[in-house]
């Protein structure tokens, strides 16, 4: 019989430190100077934007809708503009960074460490040009945890959003929809079985939302889309040569590790 004991693993640099006086996570939440912190409802979501002062109307709205139902808010400026914020009654109350030309995901990748955001249940990656005026954050978790999704997005409105993928358009039959099916080309039919795009399967990622375990799986594939083709050439060889090492795991992509060695 193997015998099995359990490996605590103490983050780096900290080997030498007793487990118990060891964290390895934290969160977003500010602190005062000197003091102790108010108490409050402990904020168990997080809402990241990357924003453009051209969009501060919308984003305004945004940001009011997530803070009146407890999320944390994070404003990533791609455009460096932070002061112009200033006049806003909230900005006091986010947390806002700042780099110039860089996408949300440069930005979620550089600032949102799965061990950073452990304490939140869920994370939402948003555009900037959203319309909230009919969205109810707290409503729509409970159709999340209802569903038991670990990633999602709320559908867009046909009736006021401009539709490019019917993936991405709100079903009337019900809560969520996770295909979409389209009759026409037989190159492109949609059944029950589909399990790829267009029929199912991530087209348009306006407005993510991850559960923690999702994300913390998510963050690690994150790529910079200049380098994406050539990391993604490097990461199916290491997937291949991984695969074959760890006589321990079983694959569950046989198929697609099998193209990725011819």
């Amino acid at each position: 019989m193997r015998s099995w004991r359990k490996i605590i693993k103490w983050p780096p640099g900290s080997e030498s430190l007793p487990l118990g006086i060891v964290s390895n996570a934290s969160n977003l939440e500010m602190r005062p100077l000197w003091g102790l912190p108010k108490e409050k409802e402990n904020s168990s979501n997080l809402l990241s934007v990357a924003v453009g002062i051209k969009q501060k109307d919308t984003v305004d709205k945004m940001v009011g809708r997530f803070l009146s139902s407890n999320f944390v808010v994070m404003l990533f400026h791609y455009d460096g503009i932070v002061d112009g914020w200033r006049d806003l009654e909230w900005s006091d109350h986010v947390i806002h960074v700042s780099a110039a030309n860089q996408t949300k995901w440069w930005f979620a990748k550089r600032f949102l460490h799965p061990d950073i955001v452990a304490e939140y249940d869920y994370i939402f990656l948003w555009d900037e040009d959203l319309g909230v005026e009919d969205f109810n954050p707290k409503r729509y978790l409970e159709i999340v945890k209802g569903e038991a999704l670990e990633i999602s997005q709320p559908a867009l409105d046909p009736g006021k959003s401009e539709v490019h993928h019917q993936i991405t358009a709100r079903g009337r039959r019900s809560k969520v929809h996770r295909r979409f099916f389209k009759s026409g080309d037989a190159a492109v039919r949609c059944d029950k079985n589909s399990t790829t795009p267009p029929c199912t399967g991530w087209i348009e990622l306006m407005a993510p939302v991850f559960s923690r375990a999702a994300w913390r799986c998510v963050w690690y594939m994150i790529q910079v889309r200049r380098q994406s083709y050539k990391e993604f050439k490097a990461f199916k060889g290491r997937w291949v040569k991984a695969a074959q090492n760890d006589k321990c795991w079983i694959d569950p992509y046989p198929v697609s590790v099998k193209r990725s060695r011819s």
